[in-house]
């Protein structure tokens, strides 16, 4: 007797993918309210989070504990980089490749002063570069689109909604705890946000 095969009723619907938590929004009512949570978040030991408002906040930075950006040693990189490309290419030629001696200047490393206006924008220049590229490169951009713009009320942001975002990823992240730690900040709207 051959095996019975199993069919799926014609009206049944597909099981949906699970979906992907980015992480756990919540709405803070002010922006002192916001440095505040930026503080507690910091003590708490939280790594993977970010706040969000509609204007600046002084001292933000410290009360989130960030440190030095390293975008400066890219720049500082690039300007080094921009020098030394200015000096290869000018002493290269000027000095080893084509010497040309115009009314009796000398040909060796005494020439520099003369060099001195394409080392400066060289260098000028490869710092710009640095400075924009290290700058996408430490914030992930270009990004089409972010999950945050997931949540609904987010589009409050450029208005009057100041709000902080603990990722998924973060080792101290947990569903119940996590939320329970953003009530007791006066956290409101706390909201699981998906990527997807």
């Amino acid at each position: 007797m051959p095996a019975a095969t199993l069919q799926a009723p014609a009206n049944t619907i597909p099981a949906m993918p699970p979906r992907k938590l980015y992480g756990l929004g919540a709405e803070l009512p002010s922006a002192a309210a916001l440095f505040h949570a930026a503080e507690s978040m910091r003590d708490a030991g939280f790594k993977r989070w970010d706040v969000f408002s509609p204007f600046p906040i002084h001292g933000m930075d410290e009360a989130m504990g960030l440190g030095k950006s390293i975008v400066s040693f890219i720049v500082l990189g690039g300007g080094l980089t921009g020098m030394a490309t200015a000096l290869l290419l000018e002493i290269g030629s000027a000095v080893y490749l084509y010497p040309l001696i115009v009314q009796g200047k000398p040909v060796t490393w005494a020439t520099i002063p003369a060099f001195f206006p394409v080392i400066f924008e060289l260098t000028i220049l490869f710092s710009a570069f640095g400075a924009v590229f290290g700058m996408l490169a430490m914030n992930l951009l270009p990004r089409w689109h972010h999950p945050i713009f997931n949540w609904d009320r987010f589009a409050r942001v450029t208005d009057d909604g100041f709000f902080v975002v603990v990722e998924a990823s973060d080792p101290r992240f947990n569903d119940k705890d996590t939320v329970a730690f953003l009530s007791g900040l006066g956290a409101t709207n706390i909201t699981m946000v998906y990527d997807d």
